[in-house]
């Protein structure tokens, strides 16, 4: 363990019917790395004692830790895997630590999670580039990273804010980094494509970077943006709308279509049998926020429907507590599907 454990003993108080209590002081060796974890002014520390409902006193480079037994432990698993990421080079911000607080309830929500050793240890998916190492900060984003390794075509659906096109782009940016792949292709369909698009000013490229600005964004924040220019110029790295897609074979490529509730039927099975030798491919939408004229299938919708059970394809559904920005963002998500009751097998049903 990184923080040593000076003590541990239940506290001397009255238990409950349905918690007992705990108490336990770590110290951690470095005490630059100790003020990073606590956070300025202990913010850290404060977020672990909302989340969890502990109490978590900071002195020195040692955090007192008291509150219930599994909660407890809890933030033991929380703050020894983010001390073990700063002393590997990383950094720990808010968002960090609401991941890390995610990662270790989830190992007593679910008996035995593929992320948690034998040692009650956080053992985290990540994905790393030269710029930038990302670890998941949900289950549902661990198991996502972990069908990405072994799966030649992945589905990551579910609502906005989930991380499902950004950690696509990152192993994308990953695997042609190793060798894994030549190249990188990235798509979205233009919903308005057609006669409106014809309209609006400037060359092709200008008409349809638009629609493709957040696989822009994500593709810089993973390589340094003058390798990124140098790339796209060679056609190392391509990023085009999806009618660029047909009769093309895709090989030796990472392949990734994001927005894909927005296809239709045909689009979908010309993409998906795009798929060539040594490719991989990534399939991410939200079926719940399909922009096609009324009556018009969900390609996404159905290639959920028709491909279930198919050999060699992963589907990672992310649900509203899997959303990693701003927590009002989840709690908007949850609003909304209470209201419309948005369910993919519902919508697979009513078509």
């Amino acid at each position: 363990m990184n923080g040593h454990e000076l003590v541990s003993s239940p506290a001397r108080q009255p238990k409950s019917a349905a918690t007992d209590a705990n108490h336990f002081v770590l110290t951690f060796e470095n005490n630059r790395f100790a003020s990073e974890l606590f956070g300025q002014f202990d913010q850290n520390l404060k977020l672990l004692e909302e989340r969890l409902n502990i109490q978590a006193r900071a002195r020195g480079n040692s955090v007192s830790i008291s509150g219930d037994v599994t909660a407890t432990n809890q933030a033991r698993r929380a703050l020894d895997y983010l001390y073990e990421r700063l002393q590997k080079g990383g950094s720990v911000d808010t968002s960090d630590v609401e991941g890390a607080i995610r990662m270790a309830a989830a190992a007593d929500d679910q008996l035995q999670l593929p992320t948690m050793e034998r040692k009650a240890r956080l053992s985290v998916a990540q994905i790393s580039t030269r710029k930038k190492t990302i670890a998941a900060r949900t289950p549902t984003q661990d198991a996502y990273m972990r069908a990405l390794e072994r799966s030649e075509l992945v589905f990551g659906v579910g609502p906005a804010g989930t991380g499902k096109t950004y950690l696509a782009v990152a192993h994308a940016a990953q695997l042609l980094e190793r060798g894994a792949v030549d190249r990188i292709i990235l798509s979205r369909p233009a919903v308005e494509a057609g006669e409106r698009l014809g309209f609006l000013p400037g060359d092709m490229k200008e008409k349809v970077d638009p629609y493709l600005r957040p696989l822009y964004d994500a593709l810089y924040d993973m390589i340094p943006g003058d390798k990124v220019e140098r790339a796209i110029t060679a056609g190392v790295i391509e990023i085009a709308p999806l009618a660029f897609m047909r009769g093309r074979t895709l090989a030796n490529a990472a392949v990734i279509l994001d927005e894909a509730q927005n296809t239709t039927s045909m689009q979908m099975k010309m993409f998906l049998t795009r798929l060539g030798e040594n490719a991989r491919m990534i399939v991410t939408g939200d079926p719940s926020q399909v922009d096609l004229p009324r009556g018009v299938k969900s390609g996404l919708v159905e290639a959920l429907h028709v491909l279930k059970g198919v050999e060699g394809i992963s589907v990672v559904r992310f649900k509203d507590v899997d959303v990693v920005r701003h927590p009002l963002v989840g709690r908007i998500v949850q609003a909304y599907d209470a209201q419309y009751a948005v369910h993919e097998e519902s919508e697979v049903t009513d078509r």
